[in-house]
Parts: C-alpha cells; sequence; structure tokens
C-alpha cells in the first residue's frame, strides 16, 4: 500500500508539473492508473484530495484554475516549485540542525526533519556540529505535554477562531473562553497562547496547562487586528511575569528556588534558621509562579502580592 501511494503521489506530481495548461479532475483521471481504477467517483475524488493534499504538505504549489466553462483545473508551474540555490555555510547548516533539535520532542519533529531534508537537497552542507566538544552537553528541548498544543497550533497557522474551557488558577472551576488565537510562545518552560479574547472585547493570555477539555475549531473570520509577532511577545512576556516594574521581598527555604534565586536582586543568606531572604523584580505574575514553589517561598510584601499568592493557593486547596 505505501508503494501505491508513494507511486500514485509521483504520477500526479509528474502529471502536474508537466503540463502547460491546468488538467481537470476528470483529465486526471484518464491519465493515472491508480485513478483508472477507483470504483467510483467517489472513491476517486477522495483519493485525488487526499493526494492533493499530501503534495502540497511535501511543499508542492498547486493552482487551482478555474476556466471559462466553470471546470476546476490543476497544475504546479515549474517556475513555482524550483527552490533557489542554497548557499549556507556550516555554521549555519549547524545552526538550522540545532534548531531542528529543539522539536525533537514536540509532535513537529517530523515536519523541522523533512525541512532540513529539502534544504539538504538543495544544496545544503551535511557539516557536522562547529561547537562539539565546547557545547556538546547542552541541547535544547521544547518540551510539549499539553494535548491543546497541536490544535491551537494550526488554528493559530490557519486563522480560525477557537473555544475551549479554562480554568484560571484562582477559580475552582473553568469557563468557556472563545478566542482568536495570534501566537504560542514558550517562556520558563511553560506555553501560553496569546489572543483575543471576544466575550471581554481584549487581548488575553492563557496558559495551555490550564485549559482542559478539547480545543473546538470555528468556521468564521477574526474580528481583531492581529498584532505583529514583536508586540505579541512583549504580551506574553508581560503576562508571564517577565515585566516588572517593582520588587516583591520573599523568604526562600535554603537549597530550595534556585529560578528565583537567578532573577533576585539581593539576598541575604540565613535571616532565620532554615530560611534565606530575597529581593526579586515583581511585575504580572510573580504571584503565579511563587505559587508553583509551594512550601518553600512565604511572601513578606508587598501585601497586594501576599494577598494573591494567599488567593491562589487556596484556590488550589479546594480543587
Amino acid at each position: 500500500m505505501a508503494i501505491a501511494k508513494a507511486e500514485r503521489l509521483m504520477n500526479l506530481a509528474l502529471c502536474l508539473l508537466g503540463t502547460r495548461r491546468p488538467l481537470s479532475k476528470r483529465e486526471l483521471r484518464g491519465s493515472i492508473e491508480a485513478y483508472m481504477e477507483a470504483g467510483n467517483d467517489e472513491s476517486f475524488n477522495r483519493m485525488f484530495e487526499r493526494d492533493k493534499d499530501d503534495l502540497r504538505e511535501l511543499g508542492l504549489v498547486i493552482e487551482t484554475v478555474e476556466n471559462l466553462d466553470g471546470d476546476t483545473g490543476y497544475l504546479a508551474r515549474r517556475d513555482s516549485n524550483r527552490l533557489p540555490p542554497v548557499s549556507l555555510d556550516a555554521e549555519e547548516a549547524a545552526a538550522l540542525g540545532l534548531a531542528a533539535k529543539v522539536w525533537q520532542q514536540a509532535r513537529l519533529a517530523g515536519a523541522a526533519s523533512g525541512a532540513l531534508q529539502k534544504l539538504r537537497a538543495g544544496g545544503m552542507p551535511e557539516a557536522g556540529d562547529p561547537y562539539e566538544g565546547q557545547h556538546s552537553a547542552i541541547e535544547p528541548r521544547i518540551p510539549v505535554h499539553e494535548a491543546a498544543f497541536e490544535p491551537l497550533m494550526l488554528a493559530c497557522r490557519d486563522r480560525r477562531p477557537v473555544v475551549f474551557d479554562y480554568r484560571k488558577s484562582t477559580a475552582a472551576r473553568p469557563e468557556t473562553r472563545q478566542v482568536e488565537p495570534w501566537a504560542l510562545e514558550c517562556w520558563r518552560g511553560h506555553w501560553y497562547l496569546a489572543g483575543f479574547d471576544r466575550d471581554r472585547g481584549a487581548e488575553r493570555v492563557f496558559r495551555l496547562s490550564r485549559i482542559t477539555g478539547e480545543v473546538r475549531s470555528r468556521a468564521a473570520k477574526y474580528t481583531a487586528q492581529v498584532p505583529d509577532v514583536v508586540t505579541v511577545r512583549e504580551t506574553v512576556a508581560s503576562w508571564a511575569g517577565e515585566s516588572a516594574d517593582r520588587s516583591a521581598l520573599i523568604r526562600l527555604r535554603t537549597g530550595a528556588g534556585y529560578p528565583l534565586r537567578a532573577k533576585a536582586t539581593g539576598v541575604r543568606e540565613g535571616v532565620a534558621e532554615g530560611w534565606d531572604e530575597l529581593e526579586i523584580p515583581y511585575g504580572h505574575g510573580l504571584d503565579a509562579w511563587l505559587v508553583e514553589f509551594g512550601p518553600d517561598v512565604v511572601v513578606l510584601g508587598p501585601a497586594d502580592l501576599r494577598a494573591d499568592v494567599v488567593d491562589r493557593l487556596r484556590a488550589v486547596a479546594k480543587g
């Protein structure tokens, strides 16, 4: 079956690349043996649509043209499907290989590997790692455990609104949210979705680990303008606690919370038995981050941060 499908895809690609005019489904069916053997029109149509989608997924640019009679034709122009010369030095090739490794644990592993294969076919050198021996112990990874990642990634790509149930850290039960997704960003090992919340009429950021149930797509157009990627990243950074405009004072158990220690602007060790005192930047999202360290952190001030952390802990305790 795999060999038959590969041969069928190759024949379809050759037909579309070899024609000077758009070919109709009827003409393609009469030119490819596997299509001629299809039992009926419905079976052929399903097979052809799958093959067309598979070729586009592989990178073939297939044009759909409607002629004067209203018939639909298909062709793949050679100039649109010719890869320009690839001129990369060894370090640039190594950088692309390193970037592809980032996605080895995610669902994009196949796409990243396929992209490298296409570049190598176009002339990219099979270079070894120029940093081997210097940074060989460090390998980038972006773990993706949330089931919501893939449907949200596709929705961002295709600009499709989505609906999902979302439980805020201070809420006991999830709420249904209708969102126009903009982009997915990873901060501090957590994935966030930035988008436009239709019910609230404003931009919002959602942590994927708090999305419950299935992400449902909606066939509708966006109602809000999509900002550029830099603005989206700034929004996620702010909601994830990267933008700080004041300081907080916390006690941290000795030997714990190394990410907090790395962010600290001041540390007093041994202020109490088994406890250190840290001054850390305080911005939006710090309360959620502090809760992750559980009993190893005690917030001393300011009062509003302490109250927010207590509220979140109570919500967690309620279930």
